[in-house]
């Protein structure tokens, strides 16, 4: 399944648009954010934002792991990614708070997204990093 994703998946072009992906959910108008009232689980959005950010620690990992081979410096830009993604969650909802309209700034929201981007560095730490097998 890595082989496939490194392959497939591993190239600019998926962190890329994951990147912009969440900048769109981000930052659209709270008007244009649909209100379903029949399918409401408890704290989706929450699940959602782990989601992106998780994915986004994930994907720039996994495209920085096709590019390097040296173990000691994907391990540091892997924890540089941990600390970009956590930096763009915490940024956008200062963003939300202040320049989006009908969107409101929350401090969960900032709690998801870390916890995602955690998750994305650690699969990103066992799934990634090339083991010795000696």
């Amino acid at each position: 399944m890595i082989a496939f994703l490194r392959k497939y998946v591993g190239v600019l072009l998926f962190p890329i648009l994951w990147t912009l992906i969440i900048a769109f959910l981000c930052f659209m108008p709270g008007s244009l954010i649909p209100n379903e009232s029949g399918f409401s689980i408890p704290n989706f959005d929450k699940m959602v934002h782990a989601g992106m950010f998780g994915g986004f620690a994930f994907l720039w990992s996994l495209y920085l792991s096709n590019k390097i081979s040296d173990v000691r410096l994907l391990l540091r830009l892997f924890f540089l990614v941990f600390l970009i993604a956590n930096a763009y969650g915490i940024g956008s909802e200062f963003v939300q708070k202040c320049c989006i309209p009908l969107r409101d700034f929350d401090e969960a929201d900032i709690i998801a997204d870390m916890i995602g981007t955690g998750i994305g560095y650690g699969l990103s730490n066992i799934f990634l990093i090339p083991r010795n097998r000696s």
